[in-house]
């Protein structure tokens, strides 16, 4: 620790305090109201300058909400968003969710809101919950702080407002890097699919596939599922940019033979009929095999002298196909998308019928894909090392090392 520098307890140094929520039942805590009135979703990492929300003085008066002054740093304490840090920058109320740390004379603000950015990993890799973090407000109020002169915390300050606003920079041309790399390929692969090139035809896939169908979960739903044997592919494992292995599901014998009807075959095209994720399609890996599907997923099977798999992929995923996919599922369903087998083997797909031009084509667009891919990697590699950068100094900036 460096010379001059003490750690004591947040708490006995600092006023802390969180808010409340006035009755949703009360219509005049809320009609008219117009003091902000903060929700833990909007504490950002950084300056918090407005809020969408308002209460009345009626709902501030009955409730365990308080007014928190400008410059009280705030930590998120519950849910998604659990350790989140801002600094007030004007007077609102807030949820229960959030404490709020009052401004003190031993501190400056920034300075509070900088070490608490360093122990946000510290606060939720702590914090008791169920399904989602919870850091009491106990935690933050037991939490040791540097004390340092204020002299120094200025400086402190003002060496990680420069270094963070560089990465910020540095991060966002990397971001924007990283989007471009994908929209270069996603241009092209619309640009393919299109068009109509001589030699083009076009039909139905009911005439150039010789299956499309999907499966169902076994009674039990996931507490039937078993650590190994035959693969069940959901939803969740079928994204465009390829199949997700994470939460891959395993039938033993008698589950896989319920479903025998919707055994996964090499090459077949698996593509997403429910639910938030319709539409997204990619080919099932040989390592997944033996394989079966459940309601959610439908198997696409091309004729392999009509039609090559990885071609109906690219297809399937290009914009202008994935449109009309989307279209189709909002009309399959009364309260959540839906793709019938029947819309399936209705759809209409326009594709060379010279099967060497297919390939052909699947060729150029695996090189374009795998050279985007490397810069996609590059650009995300760089913004991972930048997190881990911001990380570092803190480190340093709370070690007395900067």
């Amino acid at each position: 620790m460096k010379a001059g520098w003490e750690m004591k307890r947040l708490g006995d140094v600092c006023q802390t305090g969180s808010g409340g929520t006035p009755l949703k039942s009360k219509r005049e805590y809320y009609d008219g109201g117009i003091i902000p009135w903060l929700l833990s979703g909007e504490v950002g990492q950084g300056e918090v300058l407005e809020t969408k929300n308002f209460i009345s003085k009626k709902g501030l008066e009955n409730s365990s909400a308080k007014i928190f002054p400008v410059n009280t740093v705030l930590v998120a304490m519950y849910g998604a968003t659990a350790g989140q840090v801002g600094i007030l920058r004007f007077e609102a109320a807030t949820n229960q969710a959030i404490c709020g740390i009052f401004p003190h004379k031993c501190f400056v603000p920034e300075f509070l809101f900088y070490f608490f950015l360093s122990e946000k990993d510290e606060l939720v890799a702590q914090a008791a919950g169920n399904a989602q973090p919870n850091i009491s407000q106990f935690k933050i109020k037991n939490t040791f702080v540097p004390v340092s002169p204020l002299p120094e915390q200025q400086r402190i300050v003002a060496l990680l407002d420069e270094a963070f606003t560089a990465i910020a920079t540095a991060r966002a041309n990397a971001e924007k890097n990283l989007k471009n790399a994908r929209a270069l390929f996603d241009s092209h692969l619309n640009a393919v699919f299109s068009r109509r090139g001589e030699g083009w035809v076009e039909n139905k896939l009911v005439s150039l596939t010789s299956k499309i169908g999907s499966g169902a979960t076994p009674r039990g739903g996931g507490e039937s599922y078993k650590m190994e044997g035959t693969s069940l592919i959901r939803s969740l494992n079928v994204h465009d940019t390829g199949f997700r292995y994470s939460k891959l599901a395993f039938l033993d014998d008698g589950q896989a033979d319920g479903l025998s009807n919707v055994i996964v075959q090499p090459g077949d095209v698996l593509l997403n009929i429910t639910g938030a994720s319709v539409a997204r399609c990619c080919i099932v890996p040989d390592d997944v095999l033996p394989a079966r599907v459940n309601q959610h997923v439908s198997i696409i099977r091309p004729i392999a002298s009509k039609l090559d798999s990885d071609f109906l992929h690219y297809l399937l995923i290009s914009k202008c196909y994935k449109d009309q996919l989307l279209q189709t599922g909002a009309e399959g369903g009364a309260t959540r998308q839906a793709i019938t087998k029947a819309q399936i083997q209705d759809f209409t797909v326009r594709y060379p019928a010279d099967r060497g031009e297919q390939q052909s084509i699947v060729s150029k667009l695996d090189a374009l894909r795998k050279e985007t891919q490397h810069l996609e990697s590059i650009y995300q590699k760089k913004i991972e090392a930048l997190d881990v950068l911001k990380k570092s100094i803190l480190h340093q900036a709370f070690t007395g090392e900067l």
